[in-house]
């Protein structure tokens, strides 16, 4: 494994050691003191990963290709930003807008994250991006969501909801699964939603098995909790406002 100091280090510099290494074949680095250096793994195709220790800055995994990126660590905004493959776990919180425009790979977040989670998420033939969310989330989750899956467990949340408000506003394609509470005052217009069945939960066991293999973690037994699936009443939701 080969290591490298950020500490000091302008994201620039940090950035362009990483893919000289990638290009040159090492596909196992350690970033170690990582404060704030942004589009880490910025991408990066084929097989490789990449641990990181500390925080690392706005869009990790930018354009991402086939990378695993591992953050010992919360993460910024941005996290998956347009990914296309790969995987990216945190073992902490992450903040707004991760998964902006995602059209493939794994998301894992072991703790919280912020507004806006999967925006503009979107799918394609065998390409079927993937967040999995251990606690909860801020407002407008899977806002104009297109395609995927979201999957909120609410980890640590009793008599709360785990999402916030707003949730799946404009959102035309994709699934949501929510764990725990949720109102209808806080879906967005044309948005339904209801317990999910058996099919459903056996449809996300595997992403939430994986999920908790990759971060080590034991989840109590899930099939005795209550699941939401949320999902759009139509393909247009603002097809009225736009056009004639």
């Amino acid at each position: 494994m080969k290591v490298i100091d950020c500490k000091g280090k302008h994201y620039r510099e940090v950035n362009a050691l990483i893919e000289k290494l990638w290009t040159d074949g090492i596909r196992k680095l350690k970033l170690i003191n990582v404060n704030g250096q942004r589009y880490i793994g910025r991408g990066l195709s084929g097989e490789g990963e990449i641990e990181i220790v500390g925080v690392p800055g706005d869009d990790l995994g930018v354009f991402m290709d086939g990378a695993i990126l591992k953050v010992k660590g919360n993460a910024q905004d941005g996290v998956g930003n347009t990914m296309n493959a790969g995987k990216i776990i945190i073992e902490g919180d992450a903040r707004d807008i991760l998964g902006y425009g995602m059209r493939g790979g794994k998301v894992w977040i072991r703790g919280n994250v912020g507004y806006r989670v999967g925006i503009h998420m979107k799918s394609y033939l065998d390409d079927f991006p993937v967040i999995v969310v251990g606690g909860r989330t801020g407002d407008f989750l899977g806002e104009y969501m297109a395609g995927g899956l979201i999957v909120v467990l609410g980890m640590g949340e009793n008599d709360t909801s785990p999402v916030g408000e707003f949730v799946a506003s404009g959102m035309h394609g994709g699934k949501i699964f929510v764990r725990g509470k949720i109102e209808k005052s806080q879906v967005g217009p044309g948005i339904a939603f209801s317990e999910a069945t058996n099919e459903d939960l056996e449809f996300i066991e595997p992403y939430i098995q994986e999920f908790a293999s990759d971060l080590g973690i034991d989840l109590p037994d899930l099939s005795k909790e209550t699941f939401f699936k949320i999902f759009p009443l139509t393909t247009r939701p603002y097809g009225k406002l736009y056009a004639y």
